[in-house]
C-alpha cells in the first residue's frame, strides 16, 4: 500500500476490463461470451459491449458456434493473429537479433546478425536491410504494429568484456527512441535482456506458463531474473537478478565476479588462449580434445562458480524451477542444468529447487520484448489500475 494509494476511474476500470476480457480469449483459443461471463464475473451485457470494441479494433474475430445440447448455438471468439504485432529488438556485445510477435503468441520470425560489439549506426544498418525482408517473411502490417521493445543488458557500454573497444562507452549515452526512430517508426519501450527473455516464458511463449521461477541468461554476459507469480519483480532500485556481478570469492583471483566464468565471453576467451578461437556458437560444440576439454572444465568451473548465488536464490526466493536459458548450444544448456542441478542436490536447504532448460531458444530476449508493447497498450496489469503507475 505504500507504493500507490490512488484509487480508479471508470475510463480506467473500463480499459483494465477490456485487457481481462482481451487475455482471456488469448489464453482460450477460442471461447464464447457465456463463458467469459463465468470466467471474468462481468455481466453479460458489460462482454458484448468489450466484444463488440475489440472485434472492431480488429483484436477479435469470430470463429463459428458452438453447438451445445439446448438452445441457440453460442457465437464462439478468437483472437485475430493479425490484429497486432511487436517487434523486438536484443543489442548485446556479440549480436543483434530482431524478432516478430503477433497477439495471439506466435513468433513470425526472427534474425540474428553475429557481430561483436556493435556500435549504434551497426545496429540502425541491421534494421534497415532484415526488417523490411522480416516482415515481409512474416506477414505483418506496419500499420498493426503496437511498437518495439528493445532488449540490452544493464552497462551495455560498461561493464568489462573481454575485448571490449573504448569506443563501446557510446551505449551509456545513447537515446533508443532518437537512434531507431527513422527505422522503427513506432513506440518504443526499453529493458533489461534477461527480464524481457523471463517475460516470454512467464507468459508461456513456446510453452505453459510458470508462476514463479528464477531465469538465468548465459549470453556474453550473465543475466537474471525473478519472477513471482507471474510479475518480474524489479527491486527498488530496479536492479534485481543480477547474479552476474556476485562476487565470485572461489576463482581464485581478487575482484572476480561470477559472469567472468559463467559467460559466453568468458568461455570464448578461455578457447582463444588454447588456440582455438570461436568463430561460431557452434564450435563449442566440436569432439576436438583441446575444444572439448575447454568445454568441460568451462562447465565444471561455471557450477562451482553459481552453485552458493543459486542456493540464495533457492533458499529466499523459494521458486518453483530455476530456468536456464541464453545463446549457448543447446546441448551445452542441458549439460549445464544437469551439472547444477546435481551440484545442489548435494546441498541441505530447506527445499529443493530443479534447474532445468529454458523453452526459448537463444532469441529469448528478442521474443519477450517483443512482448512489451502488448504488455503496455493490450494486456493486464495491476499497474492499469494505480494512476501514479500511469504517468
Amino acid at each position: 500500500m505504500s507504493i500507490s494509494l490512488s484509487g480508479t476511474n471508470l475510463a480506467r476500470a473500463g480499459d483494465y476490463n477490456q485487457r481481462i476480457v482481451l487475455q482471456a480469449i488469448r489464453l482460450a483459443g477460442e471461447t464464447t461470451r457465456q463463458m467469459l461471463v463465468k470466467q471474468t464475473g462481468l455481466t453479460a451485457p458489460t462482454i458484448a459491449n468489450i466484444a463488440a470494441r475489440l472485434e472492431d479494433m480488429g483484436l477479435i474475430t469470430h470463429a463459428g458456434r458452438h453447438h451445445g445440447s439446448r438452445g441457440q448455438p453460442a457465437l464462439r471468439l478468437a483472437i485475430n493473429p493479425d490484429g497486432a504485432f511487436g517487434v523486438g529488438l536484443n543489442i548485446d556485445r556479440d549480436h543483434v537479433t530482431l524478432a516478430l510477435l503477433d497477439i495471439a503468441g506466435a513468433v513470425r520470425g526472427t534474425v540474428t546478425r553475429e557481430v561483436r560489439f556493435p556500435m549504434p549506426r551497426d545496429v540502425v544498418a541491421i534494421i534497415e536491410e532484415e526488417l523490411p525482408q522480416l516482415m515481409e517473411r512474416g506477414k505483418v502490417s506496419p500499420e498493426r504494429v503496437l511498437g518495439v521493445g528493445v532488449a540490452r543488458p544493464d552497462g551495455l557500454g560498461s561493464i568489462a568484456i573481454p575485448h571490449r573497444p573504448e569506443a563501446f562507452e557510446i551505449w551509456n549515452k545513447t537515446d533508443f527512441p532518437a537512434l531507431l526512430g527513422e527505422v522503427m517508426p513506432w513506440p518504443i519501450y526499453i529493458d533489461n535482456d534477461a527480464a524481457a527473455a523471463a517475460l516470454g516464458e512467464a507468459k508461456g511463449i513456446g510453452g505453459e506458463r510458470i508462476g514463479s521461477f528464477f531465469y538465468l541468461l548465459v549470453s556474453a554476459g550473465l543475466g537474471g531474473a525473478p519472477v513471482i507469480d507471474g510479475g518480474y519483480y524489479r527491486g527498488a532500485r530496479a536492479r534485481s537478478g543480477e547474479i552476474g556481478l556476485m562476487p565470485d570469492p572461489g576463482a581464485g583471483h581478487p575482484g572476480a565476479v561470477v559472469q567472468d566464468t559463467v559467460s559466453l565471453s568468458a568461455i570464448a576467451q578461455r578457447l582463444e588462449e588454447a588456440g582455438k578461437p570461436m568463430t561460431a556458437l557452434d564450435d563449442l560444440l566440436a569432439l576436438d580434445p583441446v575444444t572439448a576439454t575447454s568445454v568441460d572444465r568451462w562447465i565444471a568451473d561455471s557450477t562451482r562458480a553459481l552453485t552458493a548465488p543459486l542456493v540464495a536464490v533457492s533458499c529466499l526466493l523459494d521458486p518453483e524451477v530455476i530456468l536456464v536459458g541464453g545463446r549457448l548450444p543447446a546441448l551445452l544448456i542441458e549439460r549445464l542444468c544437469a551439472r547444477v542441478d546435481a551440484a545442489l542436490a548435494e546441498v541441505a536447504m530447506p527445499n529443493r529447487v530443479p534447474v532445468r532448460p529454458a523453452r526459448m531458444a537463444g532469441a529469448a530476449p528478442a521474443i519477450g520484448s517483443a512482448l512489451l508493447p502488448f504488455q503496455d497498450q493490450l494486456l493486464p496489469s495491476d499497474a492499469i489500475l494505480m494512476q501514479a503507475e500511469r504517468s
